[in-house]
């Protein structure tokens, strides 16, 4: 990718508290009485992935908790705390359309709504770093809180399909705005931007920066925004805000902003078409941030090509600081953890 871009707050971290009275209380103390969690210091390795160690288990264990309402309360305080209102409602949709999967494929011991693990690092504090993560079908989301900061990278949503007409789920739709969005930027540009834009015309088949690909050294492609006119620029900053806008709010504006410091040196590539039925993949890359959204062939359903009944979308943070390991490292270099000693800054 490239050198570092910025320390400490940068890298996806934001602070706390523009996220209003009370917020860090709610983060830190949402998912304190039950869980359907595993609970466990901050690992090396496990979180720095986005499949989960043993899915038959995630499923035996998830679909007791799923059987007591009571196991899911935790479960939706500590994700709602830290996402936005819509970024709430998008990862709930996810979910409930994963129980359509069920039906349509007759599996429910692979799909539902709650076969979902959630996994709690560390112990909740003001002061400590502790994170969490939740994965299952089509939703990852890793999080990691360390006093006033908070980094929510790698997070992966996608769904099949992505409406509902019928049913107890029926009107759902999901990544309606990230697919418009994207689309719109796309035709907005003439053909000379185009050229420096469309990377191919054959889909990729999934996103780059997938499971298990952490450290990929994806190059800079596509038109930058400076290249672009104001117009353009504003459908493409409204294109960021639908990625940034998951975060909760005052979080959202902190990461904005640190999005924005980096606008000259953020891309967008595109690869498919641009009718208004089209499939297609595009990224947005920065030295801060990276998103992917692609259309995929069908699974649960029968399509062998890419429809838009089937969407993947990635965000993470290059340069290290992914699931916060920049911003831990930053912390353990400043802060002494001998066991038996007080934790001072060094």
């Amino acid at each position: 990718m490239r050198p570092r871009a910025s320390r400490a707050a940068a890298g996806g971290a934001a602070a706390l508290s523009p996220g209003g009275r009370g917020g860090r209380r709610r983060v830190v103390q949402g998912n304190h009485r039950r869980r359907p969690a595993r609970r466990r210091p901050l690992p090396r390795r496990e979180e720095r992935c986005l499949h989960p160690p043993d899915p038959g288990r995630r499923h035996r264990v998830s679909r007791r908790a799923a059987a007591r309402a009571g196991h899911r309360r935790p479960l939706r305080a500590i994700v709602e705390a830290t996402l936005s209102r819509a970024g709430f409602k998008t990862a709930r949709d996810v979910m409930r359309l994963n129980e359509v999967i069920a039906g349509i494929t007759g599996r429910p011991e692979e799909y539902g709504e709650w076969l979902y693990w959630l996994s709690v690092f560390g112990t909740p504090s003001a002061t400590e770093p502790w994170g969490w993560q939740i994965d299952g079908h089509h939703l990852i989301v890793n999080c990691l809180v360390l006093g006033d900061q908070l980094v929510l990278t790698p997070m992966f949503m996608g769904s099949e399909p992505v409406d509902i007409d019928s049913g107890p789920h029926a009107g759902i739709r999901v990544f309606r705005a990230e697919e418009a969005n994207g689309l719109a930027l796309a035709r907005a540009l003439n053909a000379t931007q185009r050229a420096k834009t469309v990377l191919s015309t054959e889909l990729p088949g999934e996103v780059f920066a997938t499971a298990f690909r952490d450290n990929l050294e994806l190059q800079p492609a596509g038109i930058r925004y400076d290249e672009l006119s104001r117009g353009q620029q504003g459908l493409f900053r409204r294109l960021l805000d639908t990625y940034v806008g998951r975060i909760r709010p005052g979080h959202a504006q902190v990461r904005s902003d640190e999005v924005t410091r980096h606008l000259a040196e953020t891309r967008f590539a595109w690869i498919g078409g641009v009718e208004e039925h089209s499939v297609f993949y595009y990224r947005v890359h920065s030295p801060v941030i990276l998103i992917e959204f692609d259309h995929q062939r069908g699974v649960a359903l029968d399509n062998d090509a890419p429809s838009r009944q089937h969407v993947h979308t990635v965000i993470r943070t290059p340069n290290g600081n992914d699931y916060g390991k920049d911003l831990l490292r930053q912390h353990y270099q400043q802060v002494d953890h001998t066991p038996g000693r007080p934790h001072v800054r060094r």
